[in-house]
């Protein structure tokens, strides 16, 4: 606050000198004013006395004298002094219009999608989630093998962030056009749940409680559904290229996918903002 009122106090100044020497009546104006100033000033000192008097009179006389000569440098150097205005100005200006036009905070790394076909799915009308697959689907025996916490998990559409659902009900229906039907297996995860999966080891998640982009409703694992059963397998050569299929198109949809990392989820996208701080 400090520093706009300083850089306001400059600005002001500046249009303030470059307006007396750019107009003459204006400047004109100005020293008739100053002049009346002086006068009055100088009946005020009389009634103080003649010593007074004579003092204020010879300020006067002094001040008149330095003010006729500033005036004449300055008629003298009109060019440099309007430049060294607009030098001060222009930096002012702009900070003012970045400070205004600077995003947020919390979205300043929202991701972009370059391909005008994918931007204007987002744009349009909003996409409706699919009808809940039944709770067996999610009970089966190779699930309970590879993934046995998905039984508990939460796959309500509407506690995900709103903006991240439609990029994931965008991504179904790319799938879907290529031949592969995706089910939701866990979206919103709460911060409680979270700390029992870390407490599973690193094998399921290596991160604690807020630590995940589940906790904020921007992160989703996703599955196959091939003949009315989940599919998740890495050993299934169908759905590994599904899986392939599926990070291409995540990312294009300006999604992170759990399928480059290091401990490789290739089920998992999620949507990284700036100020969430988070990992699978």
């Amino acid at each position: 606050m400090e520093l706009l009122l300083g850089l306001s106090a400059i600005m002001i100044v500046a249009v303030l000198g470059g307006s007396l020497m750019c107009f003459p009546a204006l400047r004109d104006a100005a020293i008739r004013g100053m002049q009346r100033q002086l006068q009055s000033a100088c009946g005020a000192q009389r009634r103080i006395g003649a010593s007074g008097r004579d003092a204020l009179v010879v300020m006067g006389a002094n001040g008149t004298s330095i003010a006729a000569r500033g005036w004449s440098w300055a008629r003298s150097n009109r060019l440099v002094i309007g430049l060294s205005a607009v030098a001060v100005i222009l930096p002012v200006v702009g900070a003012v219009l970045l400070s205004m036009t600077r995003p947020m905070a919390g979205f300043e790394d929202k991701a972009e999608v370059r391909d005008p076909v994918l931007a204007a799915l987002l744009d349009g009308e909003h996409l409706v989630p699919p009808p809940a697959l039944p709770p067996e689907v999610f009970v089966t025996a190779e699930l309970q093998a590879e993934r046995p916490e998905i039984a508990s998990a939460s796959r309500d559409w509407t506690l995900m962030d709103g903006e991240f659902r439609q990029r994931i009900l965008v991504l179904f229906q790319q799938m879907s056009e290529r031949g592969y039907e995706l089910a939701l297996l866990e979206g919103y995860r709460s911060p409680e749940r979270q700390a029992q999966l870390a407490a599973m080891g690193p094998h399921v998640t290596r991160a604690g409680a807020f630590q995940s982009y589940h906790q904020f409703g921007l992160a989703a694992d996703l599955a196959f559904l091939r003949g009315g059963k989940i599919v998740i397998s890495e050993r299934d050569p169908w759905a590994m290229e599904g899986y392939r299929l599926l990070g291409e198109r995540a990312e294009a949809l300006g999604l992170t996918w759990g399928g480059r990392w290091k401990l490789m989820d290739f089920g998992h996208v999620e949507l990284r903002r700036a100020g969430v701080l988070g990992r699978k």
